[in-house]
């Protein structure tokens, strides 16, 4: 019973945080979502900040866990960003994008939601940044490329793109298609010959070492 109690407040800070915003969860419209008493909140948890972060990592592991298996199958860049579409697409719907929203918001102004959110985020990097590794070895970026910094720019354009759609749609489209090209033109660059490829190499190399 206990673990089922903790499981519905969970359940119930996520959904208090998708109907009232960050700013309106209280120990009381959490156990009204979860039909609980609220003296179980700080039972369980001890505080609505600690019941706060516990759900924020709960629900980005099952989010994660939901689509480990599509990103182990991509193939190619291109796969990668059309399935961040269908996640973003996904996410959207279910609310959770507004949740996300919300808790990155309320990490700004309470340093005890920081750490969990960043966990959180941490998962979904932990996700990319294998299949980046992967879609990058044997190409001329493979050198040269920052795959750990690569998967958090990527991780935060979609987490960006995911706030800015909710006030420019078509801006936010607009910007998943310029990433879209430039994977286009990764795989441009994939298929050169091995005497362009080599250049290329050492062009990438020189401004590489003029950049520092």
């Amino acid at each position: 019973m206990s673990t089922d109690t903790k499981q519905r407040l969970l359940d119930g800070a996520i959904e208090a945080i998708r109907t009232h915003g960050i700013a309106g969860v209280s120990a009381r419209t959490i156990a009204a979502a979860a039909g609980a008493n609220q003296a179980l909140v700080f039972y369980h948890y001890g505080s609505v900040d600690q019941l706060l972060a516990a759900a924020c990592t709960v629900n980005a592991a099952e989010r994660v866990e939901r689509y480990a298996e599509r990103f182990e199958a991509v193939g190619s860049l291109r796969e990668l960003l059309e399935l961040g579409r269908h996640i973003h697409a996904e996410e959207r719907e279910r609310g959770n994008v507004a949740v996300l929203g919300q808790l990155l918001a309320g990490a700004q102004i309470d340093p005890k939601l920081g750490p969990a959110v960043a966990g959180a985020l941490q998962l979904w990097i932990d996700q990319i940044e294998p299949v980046l590794a992967r879609l990058l070895r044997g190409t001329p970026f493979a050198e040269v490329a920052d795959v750990p910094g690569l998967a958090r720019a990527v991780s935060a354009a979609f987490i960006g793109l995911e706030l800015f759609e909710a006030v420019d749609e078509a801006g936010a489209r607009h910007a998943l298609d310029a990433l879209e090209q430039l994977a286009v033109l990764v795989e441009v660059v994939d298929d050169l010959g091995p005497v362009a490829r080599r250049a290329l190499r050492s062009k990438v190399h020189r401004a590489r070492r003029k950049a520092r």
